[in-house]
């Protein structure tokens, strides 16, 4: 099993209250002399543009060593940049009667089991059919660290993965929930289906994950502007050319299973980015989200949800038996 994992020389730390938006990037030698407004988007864990980058830095946003620089600022090692992300202006962001999964419900956390498809919140080409449009209508009230496009939304699922996702209802839960994520102890197990027949019955990946240089909307495992990613897979059900696995996250990166496997030589199952999509007949990649466990923010007791894999995925086991 190839193992590649280094100390990450940039740190990205988000607060809650007060700082919650506040975002600090420590610059690495490898990154000096490189221009903010070009480190800032590439480091940067969700996809955003260089001009978006730069209206931060025009309007004050963003600061080196406490002090405002312009977008042409030339980085030196061990400055260290702070982006405080301005709250972001959400139109006709509206509750629409969309039917939920309702795993699990309380005043403090609800537990959705998402289908494939569904976009979590609202962006770019996705202004609305999200999950929190739906819990938008379901609940009276939810947390709002995040803001107004992702209220309640502690961590995401991709569009196309199926499974069990935690929301928050208020902001004590929210945070309480956030820091259970940031200390590795939320459990998070995946099923998945992928191509080719691993040569171990169990294994890890320890590979850090960053932005792909090639295509900005792409991951992969990178030592340059990366994060420490860990996966642990088990082996399941072998079928020859493709092989049944369930997944523990140790850490959260995006697209971070998909990253990995591909990685590994084992790309997911109709994955249309990362694998193979020819073949299947599934829409999007054979991934689900099968358990989730946590503390809860006000009792104290541990929680552990599970759902069984989606149709699609069972249509997928069947016909790899069948034949």
């Amino acid at each position: 099993m190839n193992d590649l994992s280094k100390d990450v020389n940039h740190q990205a730390t988000s607060t809650s209250e007060e700082e919650r938006d506040v975002t600090e990037l420590t610059v690495s030698a490898e990154n000096a002399r490189e221009r903010i407004d070009k480190y800032i988007t590439e480091s940067w864990e969700e996809d955003i543009s260089r001009s978006q980058v730069q209206l931060w830095i025009s309007g004050g946003h963003v600061t080196v060593n406490g002090a405002p620089v312009k977008a042409n600022y030339k980085l030196s090692e061990g400055d260290v940049v702070s982006i405080v992300v301005p709250e972001a202006e959400v139109t006709d962001l509206i509750p629409e009667n969309i039917p939920l999964d309702v795993v699990y419900e309380d005043s403090d956390v609800i537990v959705i089991n998402k289908p494939r498809g569904m976009v979590v919140h609202p962006a770019a080409g996705h202004p609305s059919g999200t999950l929190v449009n739906a819990l938008m209508y379901h609940c009276k009230d939810l947390s709002g660290i995040n803001g107004e496009i992702r209220p309640g939304i502690v961590h995401r699922i991709d569009k196309d993965t199926s499974g069990l996702i935690m929301v928050a209802k208020n902001d004590a839960s929210h945070a309480s929930l956030a820091a259970q994520l940031k200390e590795h102890s939320v459990t998070r197990r995946y099923i998945a289906v992928v191509h080719g027949n691993l040569s171990h019955d169990k294994g890890t990946v320890d590979a850090p994950i960053g932005r792909d240089p090639h295509d900005r909307k792409l991951y992969t495992v990178t030592e340059k502007n990366s994060k420490k990613s860990v996966t642990h897979f088990t082996v399941m059900e072998r079928f020859g050319d493709c092989t049944l696995l369930e997944l523990q996250l140790e850490t959260g990166r995006t697209h971070q299973i998909r990253v990995h496997m591909k990685f590994i030589g084992h790309p997911l199952v109709g994955d249309p980015i990362y694998g193979r999509s020819k073949g299947t007949a599934m829409n999007g990649q054979a991934l689900h989200a099968a358990v989730l466990g946590f503390i809860h923010p006000t009792t104290g007791e541990y929680k552990e949800f599970s759902r069984p894999i989606p149709e699609d995925m069972e249509d997928v086991l069947f016909t790899l038996r069948s034949r």
